[in-house]
């Protein structure tokens, strides 16, 4: 009788196992290779963002053929971590060693890429987003496998980075190419209106327009209470009178037809409840007003990113960040990637009439969208 059992649960677990699929060795082997390539190319990432921190590119690019310990004794540098460094950089073809000499050149067209001298586009910069993503590892595991989100709390660094690449980006082009997408705004600003800006973070964008267009008047709001200090700072700094700043949930912003232009700066895809804010931008504003919402430019729907080339990386960065926060907030974790068609709608269903949608070359990772309220 065990024997018979036995034997029919053997059958039976048999002919329900799933059919083994064959194995193409070939294919096993180049995903292998793959694998080595992204554990390579992560850890080139987090060797340039040390780099970048520590300043030693702009160091090679005043000193070019250095060795080690001039690059450390000139940047006030512990030697045998810079020796390390540029191994790593040298053996990732990024920098090139002169054996006889022991000198290293960092080249003008890596410079152009990795140096302050690229502006928005130091690529340098964004590779510290890799150490940002890697600090809350094991939080994120933990919330994967039980649920719930981060707070804003926990990357003590993002807002840092996030604020020096705004202020990079518009100290380029805000003024003179980007504003002027939104046909008739800076006329419109030059002859005086009300301005708002969501999520705001430090402010850099709010005082960039205050101080172009003093006839305006400019309000900036975030819940951070330590970016609008910095907001406030600068702007006194500045001599800024047509520039405040308050402390608020933008999903709280209870402002009827306040104000006759709006922008939102990579803000709305972190809200915790983005349809509530892009509701009450539509409300704050007066008619005829206009919303200017700049969010990263992908498609909705994973099968059409498939060809955009740091899919991945976008979607590393909603789930480490962006898509977390709002769920740790209670929110709907929209996350990074809601798309170019999930914002069109949202923005509609928000009440406005007219959404144009538009790519620009120099900044290839977001799109621009400009709203109006009839």
């Amino acid at each position: 009788m065990t024997t018979q059992l036995s034997r029919h649960q053997t059958d039976a677990g048999t002919a329900s196992a799933p059919p083994v699929p064959e194995v193409d060795p070939a294919a096993v082997a180049a995903f292998a290779e793959r694998c080595v390539g992204f554990m390579n190319q992560g850890a080139i990432a987090l060797l340039i963002s040390v780099g970048h921190q520590a300043g030693l590119f702009e160091l090679m690019v005043r000193h070019p053929g250095s060795t080690s310990r001039q690059l450390a004794d000139t940047g006030h540098l512990d030697e045998r971590y810079v020796r390390e460094w540029l191994a790593g950089m040298v053996t990732a073809g990024i920098v090139r060693y002169h054996p006889d000499t022991r000198t290293h050149v960092l080249p003008p067209e890596h410079a152009a890429v990795l140096t302050e001298s690229a502006g928005p586009d130091n690529m340098a910069h964004l590779m510290q987003y890799i150490g940002v993503m890697g600090r809350v590892e094991q939080p994120i595991v933990e919330r994967l496998q039980h649920g719930g989100g981060l707070s804003y709390a926990d990357y003590p660094d993002f807002h840092r980075i996030m604020a020096q690449e705004s202020a990079a980006v518009n100290d380029a082009s805000l003024i003179d190419g980007i504003l002027p997408l939104v046909e008739g705004l800076p006329e419109r600003l030059e002859a005086g209106i009300d301005v708002a800006d969501i999520g705001c973070g430090s402010g850099h964008a709010i005082n960039l327009m205050a101080a172009a267009y003093p006839g305006s008047r400019f309000t900036g709001y975030d819940f951070s209470a330590d970016a609008i200090a910095t907001a406030r700072r600068e702007a006194a700094e500045w001599g800024l009178a047509n520039a405040r700043f308050e402390v608020l949930d933008v999903a709280a912003l209870d402002v009827s037809e306040g104000f006759d232009a709006i922008t939102a700066f990579d803000a709305i895809h972190d809200q915790a409840h983005p349809a509530q804010v892009l509701g009450n931008i539509h409300r704050a504003l007066r008619p005829g007003g206009v919303f200017l919402m700049v969010d990263i430019r992908a498609e909705s729907q994973v099968e059409d990113n498939l060809n955009l080339p740091w899919a991945s990386y976008l979607y590393a960065i909603s789930m480490f960040h962006c898509m977390s926060v709002s769920l740790g907030l209670g929110g709907d974790g929209l996350g990074t990637v809601w798309g170019r068609q999930v914002a069109e709608r949202m923005v509609s269903e928000a009440g406005f009439t007219t959404v144009e949608a538009t790519d620009i070359a120099t900044d290839p990772f977001n799109t621009y969208y400009v709203a109006s309220k009839d």
